[in-house]
């Protein structure tokens, strides 16, 4: 009965990740640039200044220890990163029909507001281009990836700096401080953000092949005003070992005009990005659920 469930849960993921492989081109996306990534291990001190310009892409990762088509993601962006400057966070979707020990409601719903993804595989880079799915649009997905990273935001001028003092197990002070011009990114604010990511964590029980899970988001902790400031921190635990890193992320949310329509009815609204299928995923579960109950 026990080896039943595993494959009925299987057929499920298999099905939800088959469907989301589906790729399009890079779009643009309206949810503000995100910029930084300097960064510092969580129980070591340190204090840098860099160059906007020498700033890695910031590369946010919509990935599941259940889904297969991710790996071809991750590891084509591995490939990338071996030779351009950028940085890798990898949001885990926790709100599923199969469980991801790696993410937390926090995160993912982070994830869902500001990009309009509730299905992985999805790749984020700075804030501002988003390429969905695994199947590649040129003649890898290395190339695709590439492509993108390549693209610099053209922040300008300026500088960024970044300190981390460890004050205990799990907690520190952060400073950070930055010249970059705001009036760049229009109409909205700019703040900075502590995020704190887990370097690798192990699940043997995950279906897409994987035992160990790199850039594991922990934690968006907001730090107040961008200029420059100092908080005291708590982090969160890891989920396995002690290595967890602290990073410098300048995040920009734009004012978002909401235009109601006195005369319109209400309905339901529908996640265009993030679960086209759910219609006959739904029915499919139905069904095997009632094969499942019969084997009971």
């Amino acid at each position: 009965m026990e080896l039943r469930r595993r494959l009925f849960v299987v057929l499920i993921a298999t099905l939800f990740c088959a469907t989301a492989a589906s790729a399009g081109a890079a779009e643009t996306l309206e949810a503000g640039a995100v910029f930084g990534g300097q960064s510092t291990e969580a129980n070591t001190s340190s204090v840098s200044t860099v160059n906007l310009s020498d700033l890695p892409t910031i590369v946010e990762v919509y990935t599941a220890t259940w889904c297969s088509n991710c790996v071809d993601v991750e590891h084509a962006l591995d490939d990338v990163e071996n030779n351009l400057s950028m940085q890798q966070y990898h949001t885990h979707r926790s709100i599923s029909e199969v469980q991801d020990p790696f993410g937390t409601d926090e995160i993912d719903k982070r994830y869902h507001d500001r990009y309009g993804r509730w299905s992985p595989p999805a790749v984020v880079f700075n804030g501002s281009t988003m390429i969905k799915g695994s199947v590649a649009q040129s003649e890898s997905l290395q190339q695709d990836f590439t492509t993108v990273v390549q693209q610099p935001l053209f922040l300008g001028n300026g500088t960024s700096t970044f300190g981390w003092a460890p004050t205990g197990d799990l907690s520190g002070t952060a400073t950070w401080s930055t010249t970059v011009d705001q009036t760049q990114f229009g109409e909205g604010s700019l703040q900075a953000y502590l995020w704190v990511v887990e370097a690798s964590a192990y699940f043997e029980d995950g279906s897409n092949g994987l035992e160990n899970y790199p850039h594991i988001m922990r934690a968006v902790i907001p730090l107040g005003d961008v200029v420059q400031g100092s908080m005291d921190v708590q982090l969160p635990a890891a989920f396995d070992g002690n290595d967890l890193s602290v990073h410098l992320v300048y995040q920009f949310n734009p004012v978002i005009e909401v235009v109601e329509d006195p005369d319109e009815p209400l309905t339901p609204a529908k996640d265009s990005a993030g679960l086209p299928f759910i219609h006959s995923l739904t029915t499919i579960a139905m069904i095997g659920a009632a094969a499942y109950a019969r084997c009971w």
